[in-house]
């Protein structure tokens, strides 16, 4: 195999994602479980059309009060971004939650925080 050949098949390659949901504060003052993020991200993601058919290509990991996404395939962070708020929602907690997006050192974190100064009377 010529020295072109083997560089060309390197950049055939797509670089997998990680996307990482912080769910520190509302697990902290006990408003969300994690482990039913979790199970719920598990059962409801969909790869190839198909619900809860992770393969080896996707991986849900949850250390403490984190929840790792790993993707070696095309993953939308919209798409986690639409599950998540999907949760909160189920559990009647959206009103009180937000998940925010930021990028830091190449991975997506979801923030979720509490909304703050949104009193009505």
């Amino acid at each position: 195999m010529s020295r072109r050949a083997a560089s060309v098949g390197l950049k055939g390659k797509k670089k997998g994602a990680t996307f990482v949901i912080d769910c520190e504060k509302p697990v902290e003052e006990k408003i969300m479980d994690i482990a039913s993020l979790e199970k719920f991200l598990q059962e409801r993601i969909k790869v190839g059309g198909k619900v809860s058919a992770l393969c080896e290509s996707i991986t849900v990991v949850r250390k403490e009060s984190k929840i790792s996404i790993t993707s070696d395939s095309n993953f939308s962070e919209r798409y986690l971004k639409y599950l998540t708020k999907k949760y909160l929602k189920k559990h009647n907690v959206r009103d009180w939650l937000r998940v925010i997006a930021s990028n830091k050192d190449k991975n997506v974190y979801f923030n979720i925080v509490e909304n703050e100064g949104e009193e009505e009377d």
